[in-house]
């Protein structure tokens, strides 16, 4: 029954073997076992899709409800299980998960033996149900979707440069004064980049035409310390080179609001204890307010 409510929701057998962690084959045996238990057909099969009949559409929904009931009244009898076993998937960003994702599940693993962990990291946004992905780390406004979302944190946009290049070329006092300056393009290669500022309650965008684009924040970063000019990246990713003053932040006033930080996870009726307790460890011991 799991894994034809897998089937269903995923619109797959491929996908609802990976959430399951079984082989297709097996998915594939499972539903045909239940279908012969019930003597009917409550898939039709393609090539290119699974869909369900009109008895496979009356019994998801039964089904739907008995295996959330079953997980629950299991979940129950385990007494919601303080200390959390099995594996937990994370998905991060590259550069935040290098830097402060991976830090935390490494304290994580310690605290809690008894769970190993897989730390994905990429600046793709997965689908979590379908990669098998437990929760996931996101920067920025989310749009709206079924996950549950907790923010932990937040990020600031800020614009950088070397002191030796705002000594040769001056200090931009607005965003205006950008066209007069070298800057340096980070993030996707767009045909005509802009950068956004907030000047006097409302959002300016101001277009730049770059020296230097890249899609690396490291590169972007590098070219900003040897005095290349002004880059615009996320607060985290220029932190070493701030702390070390090999970079000053610039136009700080006109910056538009942080970004939040959330912990996304799908919906349950009951929360596993791996990321329950993933996220507290979070909260408890990282500051994530690039702010």
């Amino acid at each position: 029954m799991r894994a034809f409510v897998a089937v269903a929701d995923l619109n797959g057998f491929a996908p609802a073997a990976r959430k399951l962690g079984l082989s297709p084959s097996n998915v594939t045996r499972l539903i045909a076992a239940l279908e012969g238990r019930l003597g009917a057909r409550l898939l039709q099969r393609t090539t290119r899709q699974v869909a369900l009949t009109d008895a496979g559409a009356r019994y998801l929904e039964r089904a739907r409800r008995i295996v959330s009931d079953v997980e629950e009244a299991e979940s129950a009898a385990e007494g919601e299980r303080i200390t959390p076993g099995g594996r937990l998937v994370v998905s991060a960003p590259n550069g935040f998960g290098r830097l402060h994702v991976s830090p935390v599940m490494s304290g994580y693993l310690k605290r809690y033996p008894d769970v190993s962990a897989d730390l994905r990291l990429s600046d793709r946004v997965i689908n979590l149900v379908e990669d098998g992905v437990d929760l996931a780390v996101r920067i920025g406004h989310l749009p709206d979707s079924t996950l549950v979302a907790r923010q932990v944190g937040r990020m600031r946009r800020i614009v950088v440069a070397s002191p030796d290049y705002l000594k040769r070329r001056g200090e931009p006092k607005a965003p205006s004064a950008l066209a007069s300056h070298d800057t340096i393009q980070f993030g996707a290669m767009t045909a005509a980049p802009d950068w956004r500022f907030v000047e006097n309650g409302r959002e300016v965008r101001v277009a730049i035409a770059p020296r230097f684009s890249t899609n690396s924040a490291d590169a972007a970063i590098q070219h900003a310390e040897q005095g290349g000019g002004l880059t615009r990246v996320l607060a985290y990713q220029a932190a070493g080179s701030l702390k070390a003053r090999r970079l000053r932040i610039v136009l700080a006033t006109f910056e538009p609001p942080a970004l939040p930080i959330h912990i996304v996870y799908p919906t349950s009726r009951l929360l596993s204890a791996k990321v329950r307790t993933f996220v507290d460890l979070v909260t408890e011991t990282a500051d994530w307010r690039f702010g």
